[in-house]
């Protein structure tokens, strides 16, 4: 981030306070914000409080003489290396699509040609309604960078996808979009994520509730501090995170075949929950009728310690835990029996696994810490500064 001057339009909506954290979170990064604020974002907060977050000026109006005299919005854009709205509204991604011009933030962002990022903020009901979707999906075609926005309460009371992320995971998809600058610039790292997948016969699966959102944020803050990433995906339904190479895969094996694929790496976080045990699947879908199948068990590859044993074991391995009682102990003797250097371990007997908030225990040879509760975009954030420190 340092030295990157970013260009900020504030939309219209209630999120639009959340603005003022991320000027400060890019300026303390050693970034620099001109804000844009658009009529709408002028109801909820107001241009001094921009201006002195950002030590800018705040720009407005398409009509001001003094600003358009010098085709202002023309130069706002040709000096910024990347342009984020915040929140982006329905409105505000609508009228993108259309290539509506029609004030300052709409001209300017027609007659850019910086890469510009979006951070959605709306109604769930808007968020999901098909003129929406179709808005994102045209924007995305054109290049711009939507952010999936984060699912909760919302302030109209209503629960669902459409809240604003939180400023940090902003910050991390900017990092991301700018590229290449972070501490961890030529490093190659391995993340997995999600479940996986077991056919019992063509119908059934043997499979568990992990929902991929902690490895994806992971992957996700590490192409953010620069790093080069092959995200090995079990079957979730999440949108791959800026500057990340996808693999796809189903089952344990083809797991530990995707993660061994892409040897060499300087280091490996293994987040995603294998199943332990597979079946031989039956051919043609099993019958009720014909009363309870008898399931023939065999071991699925133990991904983290075949890892830990390969003579091209990366430099850092770090395995996940997932347990619902003495959760240190339990960890700590995985991370002796797997080989791994660190094991963050956590409690899932509640929500975790498909919650947007996690309490790890960070476990490794000199000792264990607890991180208390956050959001899995923190976690992300704070184990990929451990492992830029880890590997210099």
């Amino acid at each position: 981030m340092q030295s990157r001057r970013i260009l900020l339009i504030v939309g219209g909506g209630i999120a639009a306070y959340k603005a003022c954290e991320l000027v400060r979170l890019i300026r303390k990064g050693g970034g620099s914000v001109r804000c844009v604020l658009t009529a709408g974002g002028a109801q909820f907060i107001t241009p001094m409080t921009l201006a002195a977050l950002s030590e800018q000026p705040v720009y407005t109006s398409l009509w001001d003489l003094k600003d358009e005299a010098e085709m202002g919005h023309i130069q706002l854009s040709r000096e910024a290396d990347l342009v984020v709205i915040c929140p982006a509204t329905a409105d505000l991604l609508a009228r993108m699509a259309a290539g509506i011009a029609d004030d300052l933030a709409t001209t300017l962002l027609l007659a850019t040609d910086k890469k510009v990022l979006a951070a959605p903020a709306m109604n769930v009901r808007m968020w999901q309604h098909e003129a929406t979707r179709r808005n994102v999906a045209r924007l995305r075609a054109d290049g711009v960078v939507v952010l999936e926005p984060d699912e909760g309460e919302m302030a109209c009371g209503e629960y669902g996808p459409g809240r604003l992320p939180e400023p940090e995971a902003i910050l991390a998809a900017i990092e991301a979009a700018l590229g290449g600058r972070g501490r961890l610039a030529g490093k190659h790292v391995i993340v997995t994520a999600g479940p996986t997948r077991e056919p019992i016969d063509p119908v059934r699966v043997i499979a568990n509730r992990s929902s991929g959102k902690q490895g994806f944020a992971i992957a996700e803050a590490l192409a953010a501090q620069g790093a080069r990433v092959t995200l090995v995906a079990g079957p979730v339904s999440l949108d791959t995170p800026p500057g990340v190479a996808r693999v796809d895969v189903e089952t344990a094996r083809e797991m530990d075949q995707a993660v061994r694929g892409a040897l060499p790496a300087d280091a490996a976080i293994l987040v995603a929950a294998v199943a332990d045990w597979r079946v031989a699947p039956a051919p043609i879908k099993l019958k009720k009728a014909d009363g309870p199948p008898r399931l023939d068990w065999q071991a699925n590859p133990d991904i983290l310690a075949n890892l830990a044993a390969d003579p091209r074991r990366p430099r850092l391995l770090v395995g996940f835990a997932a347990e619902t009682d003495d959760v240190e102990a339990e960890a700590a003797a995985k991370r002796e029996r797997k080989g791994c250097d660190w094991i963050l371990a956590n409690d899932v007997s509640g929500d975790v696994m498909g919650g947007d908030s996690n309490r790890i225990h960070f476990i490794t040879a000199e000792g264990a810490e607890t991180w208390e509760t956050m959001r899995k975009a923190e976690v992300a954030r704070r184990l990929a500064e451990r492992v830029a420190d880890a590997l210099g």
